[in-house]
């Protein structure tokens, strides 16, 4: 062997010694030389790791392999074709199978424990949540090693998962008591989702909190559509003999129903946008920002009795020329200085002039069931409508003007009294 060649041997074995005396240097250069990525190791190491903890299930029941036991309870019946929840997807796993003495079969623990679908239906609420389609479901997750046989991807899997778990949801949400909430304001207004029309109910506490107090499908706002989401409320415990601000759109059907529901006990508020878009919808539209200017400015008056005087006064105003918009002003106006009466300021006022609160809800609803192209019933909406409204509600804040709600509960008691005994003094 000539020099050269002993030189570059010499040099090839210390880079083997000084390679294998580094620390880990052997682990290092196992994955060196792997061809698969850390996430496909990880997967079937830990695959690996569940059998072993699945022979060890067994060997507590039947003692080790080929073990002489005197008392046996039980003995192995080989293996089966065992379903588990993995990434969002169920996948194949060899399940060893164990049989008593009479012949019965036995479950493991460590399977009975891995083999819950609730992580799996989890997994597909949260999917839906973020606007992965069921026929795209299976592309937005991560692949498996070639070796592990994927299921339960389908289209029509991913959606049957997405039912039952919503429909739990629902059934829940439906029960949940109102009896200990302390709410000093009641709000309700209809989003529509698809050809459907939901009705939802927000009450506000007297810490300022939001709670959603419950929801019903219908095809209008009628007087029976509202006043059944009034009972469902009120079987859960709501309480009726309380004073309360309620604020609602224009519906005669929902305000029928409040007024049947909680007689004098209330004091209803119109929302001032829907009962301005009203307005300047019977209006050309060069006259609009003119009249929107002067019905902002008498809401905004010193005194109710000033704000009634001008809104009046643009009722007789447009009598003659725009009698749609004079009729559409007229009507429930009164009801549109109710936060006057009660004698609001600031961001409270601002917060219960008007339905926003429950408005930012419904916007919610129909972020998460953008992606729905076709209504399959009125089930489907509200199932589609307590998902959304279960996501938005742990980001719930309190209402503006929170601490000043003080204000409103005395100006609560003083109008509800005046009204309740003018009633008596009628009677």
């Amino acid at each position: 062997m000539s020099k050269r060649a002993r030189r570059t041997g010499r040099k090839e074995a210390g880079l083997e010694e000084s390679t294998s005396s580094e620390p880990g240097g052997g682990l290092v250069a196992v994955l060196r030389g792997a061809r698969q990525s850390l996430r496909d190791l990880v997967l079937e190491a830990g695959l690996g790791v569940f059998q072993e903890l699945l022979e060890e299930d067994r060997e507590r029941l039947c003692g080790r392999r080929h073990e002489r036991v005197e008392e046996r309870r039980a003995y192995r019946h080989g293996h089966d074709e065992g379903r588990l929840v993995m990434g969002g997807r169920q996948v194949r796993v060899r399940r060893p199978r164990v049989r008593s003495t009479e012949g019965e079969e036995l479950r493991l623990e460590t399977w009975e424990v891995m083999s819950k679908e609730d992580p799996l239906e989890e997994r597909a609420l949260e999917q839906m949540l973020c606007g992965v389609s069921t026929r795209q479901y299976e592309r937005s997750l991560e692949p498996l090693p070639e070796k592990v046989e994927s299921m339960g991807t389908s289209k029509s899997s991913v959606s049957r998962r997405f039912v039952a778990r919503t429909r739990r949801q629902v059934e829940s949400f439906l029960s949940r008591p109102l009896g200990d909430l302390d709410l000093s304001v009641l709000m309700f207004d209809g989003v529509h989702v698809g050809k459907h029309l939901l009705i939802i109910g927000l009450g506000i506490a007297t810490d300022g909190t939001k709670h959603v107090l419950g929801v019903v499908e219908g095809a209008t706002e009628s007087y029976r559509v509202c006043r059944g989401l009034m009972r469902q409320m009120i079987d859960r415990g709501l309480v009726v003999e309380r004073r309360r601000l309620v604020v609602i759109d224009g519906s005669k059907g929902l305000h029928k129903a409040i007024t049947k529901t909680f007689g004098e006990w209330c004091v209803i508020q119109r929302c001032r946008v829907h009962k301005l878009r009203n307005i300047l919808d019977h209006l050309p539209k060069h006259l609009q920002p003119w009249y929107k200017t002067k019905i902002l400015k008498a809401w905004q008056a010193e005194t109710p009795k000033k704000a009634e005087d001008q809104l009046r006064a643009l009722v007789r105003e447009l009598e003659n020329e725009h009698p749609g918009a004079a009729g559409s002003l007229r009507e429930g106006l009164e009801e549109t200085l109710t936060v006057n009466r009660l004698g609001l300021t600031g961001a409270l006022l601002q917060t219960l002039r008007s339905t926003n609160p429950i408005e930012n809800l419904n916007g919610a609803i129909q972020r998460v069931a953008r992606n729905v192209k076709r209504w399959r019933g009125g089930s489907m909406v509200v199932r589609w409508a307590v998902t959304g409204i279960l996501e938005a509600e742990p980001r719930f804040r309190r209402v503006r003007g929170y601490r000043d709600l003080d204000s409103l509960e005395s100006g609560l008691s003083k109008i509800i009294s005046l009204e309740v005994d003018t009633l008596a003094v009628s009677a």
